[in-house]
């Protein structure tokens, strides 16, 4: 295999079989047909069609093989009855326990864990720079450790750990070449991906300096959030009903109805069991929702396990984030609720319900933005002179206007300002 090469490469097997399992004291509220479920759905995305699928609840995981021969052994039948090429476990594999099921398995079946899945449909999906290093970086971090599987037939051949000191076989040394290659090649990616965290920075600071307010757009896959940003935006960003569609962050501006211009940011969508090693190769992207003014936080008000992907997002929000002040809660997809359900939602203050697919709700997710946007700014009012045309522009760019009126000796000015702009403008206060 190639260190490039994607996980599952173009020609693999169409069909898969899904395992799923569960320990004691794990929410009963998101059930294993849940997590399969989307895990089903995963493997939609990656071109893989579900065939079949076996779970088991365990009271400890089998260190070797995750699970008990017996049951390994009926879910190998199962999947050769139902012609599935791939094997999915709906979680990560130790590496050792994806050797031996490798083994377990044999030549006929291909085995992936959940990590692997997710990270070949962030590969596939990557379509910048930006992202590529990013997948690159979580892909080979991944592999790094799994690489003894890749050359266990060389080591066979020359005598393996048989041969005695002195007549190491050519796999090991294959291995140990490739092992060289693969933390060289980490180290490269790592430094590239500075230089895009330093470039974000440098955008940040521009955009600060500038005063013009970012609101990032989080939730779970799936929620709608480019569809949202497409009714915000007219962005044009793809928005399909499948995982991580959309991989790329997009940053659009946009001016709200009070005239003043924000940027809204769409992010990487997350998921359960949404593997470290890419949160960790994303940071330069999510950095974006550490330094937001303002987070939107959409959720698929359809689905049936709406509220514990609330909890998920808002958990990595706190985890992954070190939380945020300003949460804004946006129950997406109106559109598809009948009248009955639609009578029983009552979204508190914070929370919107609007259908990004109609625009149904929009309007009143723009006041809540403006309210909540006006609590960094700091009422005024201003009487600019005529020569100071610079400054009023950037009150129309920065701020949020209210009454405009001309009078002898300048323009007389109400609203909200920025607080790092009262410096400038101070002497103007009336």
């Amino acid at each position: 295999m190639a260190l490039n090469e994607l996980i599952l490469p173009e020609g693999s097997p169409a069909s898969a079989f899904l395992v799923g399992w569960t320990l004691p004291g794990e929410n009963s509220a998101w059930t294993i047909e849940d997590s399969l479920d989307e895990l089903s759905e995963l493997a939609r995305t990656d071109g893989l069609v579900e065939t079949g699928r076996a779970y088991q609840r365990l009271s400890a995981v089998n260190p070797a093989m995750l699970l008990g021969h017996g049951k390994l052994d009926e879910i190998r039948q199962q999947a050769a009855s139902c012609s599935a090429g791939t094997v999915i476990f709906d979680g990560e594999l130790e590496p050792s326990q994806q050797k031996n099921l490798e083994n377990f398995f044999g030549d006929n079946f291909q085995v992936l864990d959940r990590t692997a899945l997710i990270l070949d449909i962030f590969a596939r999906h990557a379509r910048t720079r930006e992202g590529q290093l990013q997948v690159q970086l979580a892909q080979y971090q991944y592999r790094l450790p799994r690489l003894t599987r890749m050359w266990t037939h060389l080591a066979r051949q020359a005598g393996g750990r048989r041969g005695g000191v002195g007549l190491r076989g050519p796999g090991e040394t294959q291995l140990e070449i490739d092992r060289r290659r693969i933390r060289t090649k980490i180290a490269h990616l790592k430094k590239e991906i500075a230089q895009v965290s330093l470039h974000r920075e440098q955008q940040r600071e521009k955009r600060r300096r500038n005063n013009i307010p970012v609101i990032a757009i989080v939730g779970y896959t799936n929620a709608g959030k480019s569809t949202l940003l497409n009714r915000l935006s007219d962005a044009g960003v793809l928005a399909e009903n499948r995982l991580f569609s959309t991989l790329d962050p997009t940053t659009r501006r946009v001016k709200l109805p009070s005239g003043r211009m924000v940027l809204f940011s769409d992010t990487v969508g997350l998921i359960k069991k949404l593997p470290h090693d890419l949160v960790a190769a994303f940071r330069a992207t999510f950095e974006e929702i550490r330094e937001a003014d303002l987070v939107l936080h959409c959720a698929d008000v359809m689905h049936p396990q709406a509220h514990i992907q609330r909890e998920i997002v808002e958990k990595e929000l706190d985890s992954s984030f070190e939380g945020h002040r300003r949460v804004m809660l946006v129950w997406n997809k109106a559109d598809a609720l009948c009248e009955n359900a639609r009578s029983t939602i009552h979204p508190v203050d914070g929370q919107f319900l609007v259908s990004a697919k109609t625009g149904e709700g929009i309007p009143g997710l723009l006041a809540g933005i403006e309210s909540a946007l006006s609590d960094i700014q700091v009422p005024v009012e201003l009487l600019i002179p005529y020569d100071q045309g610079a400054l009023l522009s950037a009150l129309y760019t920065t701020g949020t206007i209210g009454k405009i009126s001309e009078e002898e000796n300048g323009t007389r000015v109400s609203g909200f300002v920025p607080q790092d702009l009262l410096e400038r403008i101070g002497k103007y206060r009336v």
